[in-house]
């Protein structure tokens, strides 16, 4: 195993546990406000952090292991939700952060690891080509939460952002409008992260080569 590698490896291992020691402190900011558990735990950007710290531990330790990677569908799915949640905080919601907010914790949800996964997909993009039909799959989790949002937020007077939120000047209106855009956010960003690894790997990119010699190299011997 090279230097490289078992430095990547711990990196991940680090970032991994960095993010979930900025969510563990949100989580006791949560249950000692009126925000709740059941509040925090309702954030898509809670959710999309606690995947994405799950994907980093299993890719540090497969790396320093030797063991089979994280499949790139998951690292897709990952990345994508992890972006979005980045985009979509610095572009509408970053002027809402009120006293209860944890600066630092709230940065590495919103910034880091969403820039550390983009990174990651970018300089350690996947070996093989990702089918269009499979990366629609990413989509199905960001549907099921607005579902879930819009179901659960009339019974708990709460919603976990305004644009999901129709009592909201405009109401549902408002709110349908808001959900087509974001939804065609996710449609554009997923698909411009599938082009990236199929382009690199029909031109046989050095992204690709990489990766395959470096899996290559983490096959126990």
């Amino acid at each position: 195993m090279s230097l490289s590698t078992k430095l990547e490896g711990s990196a991940k291992i680090g970032l991994a546990l960095l993010g979930l020691a900025a969510l563990a402190t949100s989580l006791n900011r949560a249950t000692h406000t009126d925000e709740g558990a059941a509040n925090w735990i309702s954030y898509f950007t809670n959710l999309s952090n606690l995947l994405g710290a799950a994907v980093l531990l299993a890719g540090g330790l497969a790396l320093l292991r030797g063991t089979r990677p994280v499949p790139d569908l998951l690292r897709g799915a990952a990345t994508l939700y992890l972006v979005i949640t980045g985009v979509v905080y610095w572009a509408l919601l970053a002027g809402t952060i009120d006293a209860n907010t944890i600066i630092w914790a709230n940065n590495v949800v919103h910034g880091v690891t969403p820039a550390v996964f983009l990174a990651d997909w970018l300089l350690r993009p996947p070996p093989r080509r990702i089918p269009w039909i499979q990366a629609l799959r990413w989509l199905v989790f960001p549907l099921l939460y607005l579902a879930y949002s819009l179901l659960r937020g009339p019974h708990a007077g709460w919603y976990p952002y305004d644009f999901l939120d129709p009592r909201e000047p405009g109401g549902y209106a408002h709110v349908a409008t808001w959900s087509v855009i974001i939804t065609l956010a996710f449609t554009g960003m997923a698909s411009l992260l599938v082009l990236y690894v199929n382009a690199r790997n029909r031109r046989g990119g050095t992204g690709a080569g990489e990766r395959e010699d470096r899996d290559r190299d983490l096959m126990p011997t």
